[in-house]
């Protein structure tokens, strides 16, 4: 079933045929979608832990350095996941402006 496309839409009723979609069927797509919402949740959490490490660390603790340093790691990891996705048709930006 993986990449296989079917058609999906009203069946022919009268004298012209009703509009049909193609749809291609590829579970890779929902895959990544699913992990690129699992890595911006945790770019959040980084980023709520970095947040609870300045509010709480009187003294001169690197928690909230290292904290901020692995979200920026994985807020670039997120934005080269988001560019390969659409480079190898995965994710479709829409066309805003056009």
């Amino acid at each position: 079933m993986d990449g296989e496309i079917r058609s999906r839409g009203v069946p022919a009723t009268g004298r012209y045929t009703a509009p049909v979609e193609m749809v291609r069927i590829n579970h890779v797509e929902t895959v990544y979608k699913y992990a690129l919402v699992a890595l911006l949740l945790v770019v959040i959490f980084s980023l709520g832990q970095a947040l609870y490490f300045m509010m709480t660390d009187k003294d001169d603790d690197k928690r909230t350095v290292w904290a901020l340093t692995r979200r920026i790691g994985l807020s670039l990891l997120l934005i080269g996941m988001v560019a390969l996705g659409i480079w190898m048709g995965w994710l479709h930006p829409h066309d805003v402006g056009q």
